[in-house]
């Protein structure tokens, strides 16, 4: 044996060693139906290769943006593959792509078990806001949650693209014909759908399998994941804040940085995010601030920014494309402000940034493409999340501060927050100029627009921090480390007063309430922000859906918002949402619950002609609805006096539609 083949033998033992186990180990784990196991494998895998920030904690929020936008990118793949969305071939792909990075990178797998302090307070706010966003479906049926689920109609359609997904194993834009029975158009072709993805192949892991299950538990699974993507947003912006004041940031100053942002988070507005039904919003802010702080601050080498920016702009784009801009200008400002550090390997990190951006754009492109009409979009109206302009204002007003303070100026993650904040302040201002040049007022996505700008302003707070001295030098061995310490507890619990509104068992004055009790989290925890959509989505998830076929109307009540969205809810669940334009008429039926007075005693013949004239004009729209259907419908009704009426009536119309009692009691 010549001395040379030991060599080779160690040489492709490890690789060959590597690659068999990327694909062993998905095969083995499917099989005992464990795929949920591979999920933090493969974010430890790829955090074990990543030579990035000074932490464990750290370098798992790199290795989760990294996986997402992996499995993002991967899916443009998967909806082609026969395979779907399997969760062994995605496995085995991503875990071979770690394989080949670590060999060919020479990089020895390893994880820092270090942390520091303040990830308590990151943990903390986590755990905190799990707590009250949980809190009014902890220990609920999955028909019990539906309540709190169908706060808003965009949730449905939220929830249908989760589904449709599922169905057709891969991007809706990708199977446009296969998608659209399940969508309302032109959803299917129109609407980011990096979100709902990221979420459906989750679930695909987490249950072992590409099917949806009974409707109500995935709607049930789908919230949930829409609680933990606010959670996790919420520690993405107190993590960021760190992150952004950079290794001089520490002691009480990063006690009260991450603080701070946790206790604005407590009274904040954003929790209207959930009941507003703003699942992609919600998941696209996420992706945004973690890209926004790891661009400010890219404490990493090449190939890993290189990687992180491809991340950021799949994700953001994938998620929320109306934030995508925000990443391009990110990372222009990265390109001028860290020049002398990419000038080496300025060529390959500008050519992958480039490839990356064509793969984010790709959505988009097929959106531009189907003739949507984008402009038009781009002036919608829509709820808004009632923000306060003054902390934008206020924060970026300290982050100008900040830079022009002399030991800031050359700070490249100062110059970096400065770009960022004037720089999304000045894209939001022309934005709404814009739409009040155009239609009047600033609408809709000026206030998402806004919302993005919060989140931003929020992060900046790390650098602001920096105008403060630490304690060091002789004070610090004068007091030791006890007293740094006390002073971090301090300044948490400071800030947790100042900007949470916490009293600390202090009572309030007399008529008075803190700013924690009048909180949207609060509420939202109380149950005070739930849907008011009524028991109809529970007793068709529950009863009716075993006895009927699409398409499907539902004439739960008299209250015609009402047996909209529960007919919108029940189509979803049938796999069925692209009648929803028909059903607009729908929203002028007010029949389903009792034709009596609801006071028989108050009862007068004007009143009961009343009711008379509005059960006609009802019955009318309602033989509109059922012309627009593709096929009989069935009509489900809650009161049995109006369903036989009505069915007597359809009938003499010579309408095609089934009716069916369906009380809700």
């Amino acid at each position: 044996m010549s001395p040379e083949q030991p060599r080779r033998s160690i040489r492709w033992g490890l690789p060959a060693g590597l690659l068999a186990a990327s694909w062993l180990l998905p095969v083995l784990l499917h099989a005992v139906r464990l795929d949920v196991v591979l999920l933090p494998v493969i974010v430890l895998a790829i955090a074990s290769v990543l030579r990035v920030g000074g932490g464990l904690l750290d370098r798992l929020v790199v290795a989760g943006l990294l996986f997402a936008g992996s499995l993002m990118t991967l899916g443009l793949v998967a909806s082609f593959s026969p395979w779907g969305l399997h969760p062994v071939p995605a496995a085995g792909v991503l875990l071979t792509a770690v394989s080949l990075a670590t060999v060919l990178g020479r990089r020895r797998p390893s994880l820092p078990l270090r942390g520091r302090p303040t990830d308590l307070v990151i943990l903390g706010a986590g755990a905190v806001m799990w707590h009250y966003v949980h809190r009014p479906v902890a220990g609920k049926s999955a028909f019990e949650r539906l309540s709190e689920i169908l706060t808003a109609e965009d949730r449905i359609a939220h929830f249908s693209i989760f589904d449709t997904l599922h169905r057709v194993g891969g991007y809706a834009f990708i199977n446009q014909s296969q998608a659209r029975p399940s969508l309302s158009p032109p959803t299917e072709v129109a609407y980011p759908q990096g979100s709902h993805f990221l979420w459906t192949w989750i679930d695909v892991f987490r249950r072992s399998s590409v099917e949806l299950g009974s409707p109500a538990e995935a709607y049930s699974r789908y919230f949930t994941y829409i609680l933990l993507s606010y959670v996790l947003l919420c520690m993405a912006l107190v993590w960021a804040a760190r992150w952004v004041g950079g290794p001089r940031l520490r002691g009480w100053r990063a006690a009260a940085v991450c603080g701070s942002v946790a206790a604005f988070l407590v009274t904040s507005t954003l929790a209207w995010l959930i009941p507003a039904g703003f699942d992609s919003e919600i998941i696209g802010l996420l992706f945004l601030v973690l890209i926004a702080a790891l661009v400010i601050r890219p404490a990493m080498g090449t190939a890993e920014y290189a990687l992180v920016s491809v991340a950021g702009l799949v994700t953001v784009a994938y998620c929320y494309n109306p934030y995508a801009g925000f990443v391009g200008l990110f990372l222009i400002a990265g390109a001028i402000v860290h020049r002398r550090r990419q000038r080496k390997s300025r060529r390959f990190l500008y050519a992958v940034q480039i490839l990356g951006g064509a793969i984010a754009v790709i959505p988009s492109a097929v959106t531009v493409l189907s003739h949507f009409d984008v402009g038009n979009q781009a002036m919608a109206g829509g709820a808004k999340i009632p923000l306060d302009r003054s902390t934008i204002i206020g924060l970026g007003a300290l982050v100008v501060v900040a830079a022009l303070y002399a030991r800031n100026r050359r700070v490249g993650a100062v110059q970096m927050v400065l770009a960022v904040v004037l720089g999304s302040g000045l894209v939001i201002g022309l934005f709404g100029a814009w739409q009040k040049l155009t239609i009047g007022a600033p609408s809709y996505y000026f206030e998402k627009m806004v919302t993005a700008g919060l989140c931003l302003a929020l992060i900046s707070v790390g650098s602001i921090a920096l105008l403060f001295r630490p304690v060091a030098g002789r004070s610090a061995r004068r007091f030791g480390l006890g007293s740094e310490a006390l002073m971090s507890v301090t300044a948490v619990v400071a800030a947790l007063s100042l900007f949470g509104g916490v009293q600390w068992g202090a009572p309030a004055a007399e008529g008075q309430t803190s700013g924690f009790q009048k909180s949207d989290l609060l509420n939202w925890a109380k149950g005070k922000m739930s849907g008011t959509i009524g028991p109809g989505p529970a007793v068709f998830a529950e009863r009716d859906i075993h006895r009927v076929q699409a398409p499907v109307i539902t004439l739960y009540s008299n209250n015609a918002y009402a047996n909209w969205r529960t007919s919108f809810f029940a189509e979803s669940l049938l796999h069925d949402s692209h009648v929803m334009p028909a059903y607009a008429n729908l929203l002028k039926v007010q029949i389903g619950g009792s034709l009596r007075a609801e006071h028989p005693e108050e009862d007068t013949p004007a009143k009961a002609a009343e009711r008379e004239q509005s059960y006609r004009d009802s019955l009318e729209n309602l033989k509109k609805v059922v012309a627009d259907c593709p096929s009989t419908p069935t009509i489900l009704v809650g009161d049995e006096a109006a369903s036989t009426r009505l069915r007597r009536d359809l009938a003499a119309a010579d309408v095609r539609a089934t009716v069916l009692y369906a009380p809700l009691g």
